[in-house]
């Protein structure tokens, strides 16, 4: 049956591939074995098809400008097979039933692993597009030719009509090789995920996938994911990576997520890091690794606002609004004197309602409550529960401010299942 030339049509996959192809006579000439289409655009455009030649074993490829008609058998007007070599997909490109067909995708909409059973294509006039992927039942029966059956059969003994299950292409990052990761397209779906999400899925590939995974990624993006990763898992990311390319991630995560991490690696390992990383955060890093990760200074963070009290309200908003992406947290504005003694504190939320004009000595709370290098988290814990505070700062025995504890710090110690 001839197709309109304004018609839209969906095709599956399974549904075209093992068609054979005919010239505009009617002479068989091949086999479908896969397509190919061009992953730069929203939705892939199909732009060749791999076929076995009726007269030869080795596949060959034909240009999709070629394609006639796809509806019964797939018509061509020409065989002529130009391009890349015939098992390389060229630059850009992917073919669908090596590359996705029972392979692993994310879902980045729903934030999970799923497996490919069929590809949903939509025709529109002369072009085909991929459009969805399937991951449902009804897919991996239509694959075996059970789809009627199956339809029947569930629609008898469960009254029930079993639907396609479709996920817009837009929302999927196939993980079948490194270079559909590397693709530009691909990678930056990852990183819309939220990074606990991303952690989630990379815990859940095998070590191989993870891997893969993990070092597609941008620096920031990478940063993000590893902070909310289990951290057997996180040192075994790290370890797979050259100390140059650590120390780039380990810069991007907070002082102390990047101590903990280090401390858990092999001393050389975490050495060839640290001499990789940026002077004045590598001392920051070196500072938090010497306390034990259980008190008080293995909690800190020492990414915190801070700032003297003759500074004004005006100075302060400022300041943070250029330093807050690299604050662990913005909560609380610690004001200390020139010897970092701790003054006083203003919450955010003070801040705000302040007058622009009003110096910080003026309106800070003195009355800060503050815990010692070696307090433990039980005591820790109890401060934080007692006062209500989304933070507490840390303090040596001279009253110097050596760094603030969140409270997400103390909860990934406490309750870990809780804090990552």
């Amino acid at each position: 049956m001839a197709v309109a030339p304004n018609s839209q049509v969906f095709f599956f996959l399974s549904q075209i591939l093992g068609k054979g192809i005919v010239d505009p006579a009617g002479h068989f000439q091949g086999k479908v074995l896969d397509l190919v289409v061009a992953v730069a655009d929203l939705y892939p455009p199909v732009t060749a098809i791999l076929f076995r030649p009726k007269d030869s074993k080795a596949p060959s490829r034909l240009p999709w400008n070629k394609i006639i008609d796809i509806t019964g058998q797939v018509v061509s007007s020409s065989l002529a097979s130009p391009g890349p070599p015939c098992g390389t997909p060229g630059e850009g490109e992917l073919y669908l039933k090596e590359s996705l067909l029972d392979k692993q995708i994310v879902d980045t909409h729903g934030a999970k692993i799923l497996r490919v059973n069929d590809l949903h294509l939509l025709k529109i006039n002369h072009n085909l597009f991929l459009v969805h992927v399937d991951v449902g039942f009804r897919g991996l029966m239509r694959r075996v030719g059970l789809e009627k059956a199956s339809d029947k059969f569930f629609q008898w003994f469960f009254d029930y009509r079993l639907a396609d299950h479709l996920i817009p292409w837009r929302f999927v990052q196939p993980l079948s090789s490194p270079d559909l990761l590397r693709l530009k397209i691909a990678q930056n779906r990852l990183s819309l995920l939220h990074p606990a999400d991303l952690a989630d899925i990379i815990e859940e590939l095998d070590i191989h996938k993870r891997t893969e995974v993990f070092q597609s990624l941008d620096v920031e993006t990478a940063a993000e994911a590893l902070e909310e990763t289990d951290p057997k898992i996180q040192v075994r990311l790290i370890e797979n990576l050259n100390p140059a390319k650590a120390s780039d991630i380990i810069e991007e995560m907070s002082p102390s997520e990047a101590a903990d991490l280090l401390g858990d690696l092999p001393k050389e390992k975490a050495e060839g890091i640290l001499k990789e990383m940026e002077k004045e955060i590598a001392e920051d890093v070196k500072e938090l690794l010497e306390h034990p990760e259980e008190k008080a200074g293995g909690l800190m963070t020492t990414a915190f606002a801070a700032l003297p009290p003759r500074a004004t309200v005006r100075e302060a908003l400022e300041y943070l609004r250029h330093e807050a992406e690299n604050l662990d947290l913005v909560y609380y504005l610690y004001v200390l004197d020139a010897e970092e003694h701790l003054l006083g504190v203003i919450s955010l939320r003070d801040l705000l309602l302040a007058s622009p004009q009003t110096a910080l000595g003026d309106m800070m709370d003195s009355r800060v409550v503050a815990v010692k290098l070696d307090d433990e988290k039980e005591e820790i814990a109890d401060r934080f529960a007692k006062y209500g505070l989304k933070a507490i700062p840390v303090v040596d025995e001279e009253n110097h401010v050596k760094g603030v504890i969140p409270f997400r710090s103390l909860l990934e110690v406490v309750a870990p299942h809780l804090g990552k």
